[in-house]
């Protein structure tokens, strides 16, 4: 992979991001429909009000906060592969990567396939691994750096809470 551009691979955040959230918008809406007394019967009682609001959610809707996020990431994706600026890219992989553990611990946890599971297993985690090393390999981020975006980037958080409810307003169910 030593051949694949810094460049390319700034580029091909884009695309592991879009098939990721691609197999969350189709399955998230008919898994929560079929799976949804399953889930509720096995979440602690503190979170049950919260994971039913997320259970009632369609694909559609679901589209609308993945799409929020891409438009979002595309101008720093850019900034990153053509103007080295690299920060802020680095805290929506940080994101990204630690989301990947999200979704095996919610695997695991409902002993079940998830929505996004097989994607952040097989493209996001072997993407991000490599995007870090070659990041640090070619001296363009340093570790502190790489911690440093943790918490910047959980400022998607709310970015994707927005979206989220966008969703449930423009799309009826």
């Amino acid at each position: 992979m030593d051949n694949l551009s810094v460049t390319s691979l700034v580029w091909l955040f884009l695309v592991s991001f879009v098939i990721h959230d691609m197999e969350e918008i189709i399955w998230v809406g008919p898994w929560a429909k079929r799976n949804r007394h399953k889930v509720a019967v096995a979440v602690p009682p503190r979170m049950k009000r919260s994971l039913t609001q997320m259970l009632n959610i369609t694909s559609s809707q679901f589209a609308v906060a993945v799409l929020l996020e891409f438009i979002v990431f595309v101008p720093f994706t850019l900034m990153a592969a053509e103007q080295g600026r690299f920060f802020i890219f680095l805290s929506f992989n940080t994101l990204f990567f630690l989301h990947v553990f999200t979704h095996v611990a919610q695997s695991v946890y409902l002993k079940m396939y998830t929505p996004g599971v097989v994607t952040a297993v097989l493209i996001v985690l072997p993407y991000s691994l490599l995007l870090f090393h070659r990041l640090l390999y070619e001296n363009l981020v340093t570790w502190g750096e790489i911690l440093l975006s943790i918490p910047v980037g959980l400022l998607v958080v709310p970015l994707v809470l927005v979206g989220h409810e966008l969703g449930k307003r423009w799309v009826k169910s």
